[in-house]
């Protein structure tokens, strides 16, 4: 099983970074270890001191495909979770700063929960998917899946041309604006309409 992930996929979250509009999707890996399941606590780690919330719609891949084509992609993904990619934003400025990967700033341990994953049949329109983020009560994120550049399909039939695709596979398909630190003692809980699927502490 594997973590792909697609950066820059809304435009106002690139603006709030202050990054440049990518020609193509940005895809990144995170590696099995990043898993946080079941709302188990974060655990701040040590190597950083601005770890920043990124909540974002996952894809769970239901079978093997590659060099899939559009029309054919949502055979390939049988439901849809929601999922954090915690960032060391410290680290990642300091690698961009260099022309360096991200993999340590988005790769570390811990640095992907997930939740449970809802059944396609439970949305009537992938295209108007809401779902948000609050920290403490209060809500930071909050986005729908027609603000994605690329849509689920796009990003299926995209990944494809290049990395196979196994059932079991993970994708997160991007985040809105309104990314931030977190601390110890935060509470996150995030909700796809209005059925909350993450519910946790940092520590």
């Amino acid at each position: 099983m594997k973590i792909l992930a697609i950066g820059r996929n809304y435009a106002e979250h690139i603006a709030e970074l202050k990054n440049e509009v990518p020609d193509e999707p940005v895809i990144f890996f995170k590696p099995d270890t990043a898993i946080l399941r079941n709302n188990d606590p974060f655990y701040y780690p040590e190597f950083t001191n601005d770890v920043h919330h990124e909540v974002e719609l996952i894809l769970r891949i239901s079978r093997e495909g590659k060099n899939i084509e559009k029309k054919f992609a949502h055979k390939y993904y049988d439901a849809i979770g929601l999922g954090i990619d915690f960032t060391a934003r410290d680290l990642q400025a300091k690698a961009k700063a260099k022309g360096l990967p991200w993999t340590l700033a988005k790769g570390f341990n811990g640095s992907a929960p997930v939740s449970d994953f809802l059944p396609l049949s439970d949305f009537p329109d992938l295209q108007n998917i809401n779902f948000r983020l609050d920290v403490n009560g209060e809500t930071k994120q909050k986005g729908n899946s027609n603000m994605m550049m690329n849509s689920f399909d796009d990003i299926i039939a995209y990944i494809s041309k290049f990395i196979t695709l196994k059932k079991g596979d993970i994708i997160y398909t991007g985040t809105p604006e309104g990314v931030g630190p977190v601390k110890i003692g935060d509470r996150l809980e995030g909700y796809v309409e209005d059925k909350k699927l993450l519910d946790f502490e940092v520590r």
